[in-house]
C-alpha cells in the first residue's frame, strides 16, 4: 500500500492578525503528483514555506519525508528539492558550473558531484549548453536548468512554484513532459503550485484547493469534476439577464445550478445536449433571442469557481506578485 510522504495536520501560520493559513489538514502520497490551487493570498505560499522549513508554523505539525519540520528542518532541507518561480541560476556561471555550485551546498562530493550533474544534463538536454554562462538561455533552457538544480540532490519530494510560468505553449509542454518523466522513470513525488488549471487537469493524481487559508476541495481532477454533477451551459441573451428568465431557467428539471455570466448565466445541467433545446425554447417563450449558446463538459475552472467563487487569473495578485511574474515573464527569452 502507498505510504504518505507529506503529512500535515492542523497545520496554522498566523501573521499578527491575519491567520493566513488555518488549521489545515491534507496528506501527499508517495510518487504521486500533488497540485496546490488557490489565488493570491489564500494560503498556498505560506503553507509551502512552513513545508519547506522557511516558516514554523503556530500551530499543528507536518512531516516531509518522515522528518517534523519544526523538531527536524534540516532533515527535511536534504530531503527536498525545490523549483521556484523565479530564475535564481547565477547568470555569470555556466549551466554545469550552477549544477557544482548547488551541489556544493548539499555537500555532495565533487566526483558525485561532477556524475550527477552530467546525468542532469542529460536528463533536460541541456548537454551541448552546460558550458555556456546562463546569461546566453532562452527561457525554456533557464527552467530546466533550474529543475536540473533542484534534482542534484536526488530529493525524496521535488517542489515546484509555478513551473511554467511565463513560458511560450511549446515550451510549457516540453517541461510538463519532464515533470511526468520525473514521476514514471524516478518515482518521485512531487508538490506543484500553477496558475494554469489545464496544466492542473494535465499532470495531477490529486489536486487541493485553498482560499482565505482553508482546503476547499481536494480529490483527483476527474472526481473533483464529477462533483459538479453533470455538463455547463453558457448562454448569452440580448438585453442581458432577467429575473424572469433566471426563474423560467431554474424550472427546467435538469438544470441543477445557475450562475450569472457576463450578460447571460452559467447553468450546470444534467445533460447538455439534452437540456439546451429546453433552455431555448424558455429564452423563446419570454420573447427573448439567445445571441450565443455553449456547451462543455466541467473543467477544474468551472470547479474552482464553484468553490471560491471566483475564476483562477494571474492578474488577480497583489501588485508586488504582479511585478514579480512580469520580471520573471521578461527574463524568460524567446
Amino acid at each position: 500500500m502507498v505510504g504518505s510522504v507529506i503529512r500535515v495536520s492542523g497545520l496554522t501560520r498566523v501573521f499578527k492578525e491575519l491567520k493566513a493559513v488555518d488549521d489545515v489538514t491534507f496528506d501527499v502520497k508517495e510518487g504521486e503528483i500533488f497540485g496546490f490551487l488557490g489565488p493570491n493570498g489564500a494560503g498556498k505560499t505560506t503553507t509551502i514555506n512552513m513545508l519547506t522549513t522557511v516558516l514554523r508554523p503556530t500551530a499543528g505539525h507536518a512531516t516531509v519525508a518522515g522528518h517534523d519540520i519544526a523538531q527536524d528542518p534540516v532533515g527535511v532541507r536534504k530531503s527536498i528539492g525545490l523549483v521556484p518561480q523565479e530564475y535564481t541560476a547565477d547568470e555569470d556561471l555556466t549551466g554545469l558550473e550552477n549544477l557544482l555550485l548547488t551541489a556544493r551546498l548539499y555537500d555532495i562530493p565533487k566526483t558525485e558531484a561532477r556524475r550527477r550533474a552530467a546525468e542532469l544534463l542529460d536528463l533536460v538536454k541541456l548537454q551541448d549548453a552546460a558550458d555556456r554562462t546562463v546569461d546566453t538561455y532562452s527561457g525554456g533552457m533557464r527552467r530546466r536548468l533550474e529543475l536540473a538544480c533542484g534534482l542534484i540532490n536526488r530529493p525524496k519530494v521535488l517542489f515546484l512554484d509555478e513551473p511554467t510560468l511565463g513560458l511560450d505553449v511549446q515550451t510549457r509542454a516540453a517541461v510538463w513532459e519532464y515533470i511526468r518523466l520525473l514521476k514514471e522513470q524516478y518515482h518521485m513525488t512531487l508538490f506543484m503550485t500553477t496558475h494554469y488549471l489545464e496544466e492542473a487537469d494535465q499532470l495531477c493524481d490529486r489536486v487541493a484547493i485553498i482560499d482565505h487559508g482553508k482546503i476547499v476541495a481536494l480529490d483527483s481532477p476527474a472526481a473533483l469534476k464529477a462533483s459538479l454533477g453533470g455538463d455547463i451551459i453558457d448562454i448569452r441573451v440580448d438585453g442581458g439577464p432577467n429575473e424572469a428568465l433566471a426563474e423560467a431557467l431554474r424550472a427546467i428539471p435538469a438544470v441543477r445550478e445557475l450562475r450569472p455570466l457576463d450578460g447571460g448565466y452559467r447553468l450546470t445541467v444534467l445533460s447538455g445536449e439534452e437540456t439546451a433545446p429546453q433552455v431555448l425554447d424558455a429564452i423563446r417563450g419570454l420573447g427573448l433571442k439567445a445571441s450565443r449558446i455553449s456547451i462543455a463538459k466541467p473543467t477544474l475552472d468551472e470547479v474552482y469557481l464553484a468553490r471560491t467563487g471566483r475564476t483562477m487569473r494571474e492578474e488577480e495578485g497583489s501588485r508586488d506578485q504582479f511585478f514579480k511574474q512580469r520580471l520573471t515573464m521578461r527574463r524568460a527569452r524567446p
